[in-house]
């Protein structure tokens, strides 16, 4: 039976006199792989440092793997009380969007936590697995300075690092944000592997959804410092400008154009429900829906009696359902070129 890993309740956070994050209930369960998307600005970074137990909500109660997080303490050794916390921190590992490594070797970068914990038995074993993870041959770079590396080999040996201790959660926060294609691939095998190896938790924030869609299991979209939906509607934020017959539009990249109806302010974020969305193999032509906008099916996912589609359309992951019958009907797999048809007014402001 699996177990729950985090259980968040009448959670808010925030600095100053604003609260920059609301959420009144969350559970994720061991061994979860769960993405968080959604704007600059929508809590996304504060929730995780509030799952890497960094910091503590200013209201609300969090529990990690049972127990609450906060001021309690137990006992040490000799009897000293020690925060319960620190204790728990051990369990997470966390990726900043820009890690640090220490002035020193490969290895004893990856080591250094191993060491930290006084974990040396099978050192050398779980620094060279956890460098074959990301992509780094130990023979060739288990020597090499921190200086020797290019900025996607130092991203990885700081993944590395965490995935040698082997973690009950892995929180990453963008962590494509500053690397190369090749190491965003590895960065996704990396985690996966640990996943499916040690049963790691996954916790990831990251503005590429089409990579993400490869790695998470579920999404959690947030705006505004709370969770929109889990997995869903898709979130699609402006700036919209004035266009054609009265609708709005939002540019893409390339060249296509999503129309919709009175938002509220240029830069508002619309909800867009995905059994709104229509899904054909063929151009539209003649219809009143405002959108029929082409793109390249990313992923699919059987969801109950329901297939989830993820289409990336210009860069911008849009998420449809559609039953399996349809499917097989349209013949549609990863990387068929598809439609997808929605009506301007089924953009609802939020």
């Amino acid at each position: 039976m699996t177990s729950l890993l985090y259980e968040l309740e009448a959670v808010r956070h925030g600095y100053g006199n604003a609260f920059t994050l609301d959420v009144p209930r969350l559970v994720l369960e061991e061994g979860a792989s769960v993405g968080l998307v959604g704007p600059n600005g929508s809590g996304k970074s504060t929730l995780l440092r509030i799952l890497a137990l960094i910091e503590e909500p200013r209201e609300g109660i969090v529990r990690f793997c049972g127990a609450a997080v906060g001021h309690e303490t137990r006992p040490g050794a000799g009897g000293r009380r020690i925060n319960g916390r620190s204790h728990l921190r051990r369990d997470v590992a966390i990726l900043l969007q820009d890690p640090y490594l220490l002035k020193k070797t490969v290895f004893d970068n990856v080591a250094y936590g191993l060491k930290v914990r006084g974990e040396r038995e099978g050192l050398s074993a779980r620094v060279g697995e956890a460098l074959e993870f990301v992509g780094l041959p130990p023979g060739r770079f288990a020597k090499r300075r921190w200086h020797e590396l290019s900025g996607g080999e130092s991203h990885r040996v700081a993944l590395a690092a965490r995935l040698a201790v082997r973690p009950k959660v892995l929180i990453l926060d963008e962590p494509t944000a500053s690397v190369d294609r090749q190491s965003a691939r590895l960065i996704k095998e990396a985690v996966a592997e640990a996943r499916r190896r040690h049963g790691t938790a996954l916790i990831i924030s990251s503005h590429d959804q089409v990579w993400l869609g490869g790695v998470a299991g579920e999404t959690l979209k947030m705006y505004d410092g709370r969770i929109v939906e889990h997995g869903a509607p898709n979130i699609l934020c402006g700036p919209w400008r004035p266009g054609e017959n009265g609708l709005w539009r939002m540019a893409l990249k390339d060249g296509q154009a999503i129309s919709a109806v009175d938002p509220p302010r240029p830069d508002a974020a619309a909800l867009l429900d995905p059994t709104s969305i229509i899904l054909t193999t063929t151009r539209p032509r003649g219809v009143s829906a405002q959108n029929a906008l082409g793109g390249t099916i990313a992923s699919m996912t059987a969801e109950g009696k329901t297939i989830r589609v993820e289409i990336d359309v210009s860069g911008l992951p849009l998420h449809c359902t559609i039953t399996p019958p349809a499917a097989e009907s349209l013949k549609i797999l990863p990387g068929r070129r598809v439609y997808v048809v929605f009506k301007a007014s089924s953009l609802h402001w939020y």
